[in-house]
């Protein structure tokens, strides 16, 4: 597992989170920059000054340490279909992953091998202030919250969202459902199954769009294997 780290650059095309651009460090070239007083001569790039007569430096992307703040999603839904022990698994890999970086639970301080579960969900992200570093946020996503609003407030982003397959693809014709998270019952049938099984196709994109733009995104379903999984979707990449 030493080999993999989190993603924290934006899956789709938006500027990165772990890369800085600091002068004579890294690789990857960033830009050239008007050479300042103080600059390492040994950085000057001398093509563009034969071709312009001034001095120009070259910047480079150096790595630079990330936080990660994981908020682990306890509310009521997230014991269903086993989802809460499939995510705890999830949320071992990546903070193990995450500690020589930095490995932090929301509202509880450095993880140091215990996981803690926010009960009240993830709609209490939109009463707080922004965690520091990328918040890593392992939810089903059946909150009835802002998403949009709280995941552009978060920032830095990794959602992992974590279902059933029995929430994706329901099989039964005709149930009586009961919604833990209000605690209401409703009888459906095929029209209401249709109509559940639509609006979870959008909002499943919206979670998928928004975050994959902030960061990375992952829809897992409980009991599939979780690296490999995390490795196609993004989440996580090679060192």
């Amino acid at each position: 597992m030493t080999r993999y780290r989190i993603r924290t650059h934006p899956t789709q095309p938006f500027a990165g989170e772990r890369t800085q651009a600091v002068p004579g460090r890294g690789l990857e070239f960033y830009e050239l920059r008007g050479y300042t007083q103080g600059d390492e001569p040994r950085f000057i790039d001398w093509h563009a000054y034969a071709r312009t007569g001034r001095l120009y430096t070259r910047i480079f992307q150096a790595e630079a340490p990330a936080r990660f703040t994981f908020f682990l999603d306890g509310s009521k839904s997230m014991l269903l279909y086993g989802k809460q022990a499939y995510a705890e698994q999830v949320a071992h890999i990546l903070t193990g992953l995450a500690r020589p970086e930095g490995a932090f639970l929301w509202g509880g301080g450095r993880y140091r091998g215990q996981l803690g579960w926010v009960e009240a969900g993830p709609s209490v992200l939109l009463q707080q202030p922004r965690p520091r570093g990328v918040t890593v946020l392992l939810t089903d996503g059946l909150d009835e919250a802002d998403w949009p609003r709280m995941l552009q407030k978060l920032g830095r982003v990794v959602l992992i969202q974590i279902m059933a397959p029995e929430e994706l693809a329901p099989h039964f014709s005709e149930a009586l459902l009961h919604d833990v998270e209000v605690d209401q019952r409703m009888e459906v049938g095929q029209a209401e199954i249709r109509g559940y099984q639509e609006a979870l196709e959008k909002h499943l994109l919206l979670l998928r769009t928004i975050a994959r733009r902030l960061g990375s995104y992952a829809l897992l379903r409980v009991g599939q294997p979780i690296v490999p999984a995390l490795l196609r979707q993004g989440v996580l990449e090679e060192r």
